[in-house]
């Protein structure tokens, strides 16, 4: 397992952007899958991004063609770039690593603490 933490939550306006920022420990951050899910008030965690080792990016359709996931392994970070906010994005972000393809929370077996994103109307 990798510890996570992420930073980049707020505030914003709905049609605002946010970026969320996930830093690991390790060497070995860079042999996991990296993924981004939320939880909204009252509404079980979904599956917002993820990108696995080789490169390849999955998305959640509510969040397709505005969310971009991305890396960099020299700082042992992975984003998520967060454009056209709604204010049904609003939930509290959390990063999780995986050591196999995934995109479901049961396979992730790392998580940060989460970070609160809120988007205003």
């Amino acid at each position: 397992q990798v510890q996570l933490e992420e930073s980049g939550g707020g505030l914003v306006q709905a049609g605002g952007s946010l970026r969320l920022s996930c830093t690991g420990s390790g060497r070995t951050f860079r042999r996991y899958m990296k993924g981004w899910f939320r939880q909204a008030p009252g509404k079980e965690r979904e599956f917002v991004a993820a990108k696995s080792v080789g490169g390849g990016t999955y998305y959640a359709d509510s969040v397709k063609g505005r969310f971009t996931i991305s890396r960099d392994y020299a700082k042992n970070t992975v984003y998520l770039q967060m454009n056209s906010l709604k204010p049904e994005d609003t939930a509290v972000y959390y990063c999780a690593a995986a050591d196999k393809w995934a995109t479901e929370e049961k396979d992730f077996a790392s998580w940060g603490q989460g970070t609160q994103v809120t988007v205003s109307s």
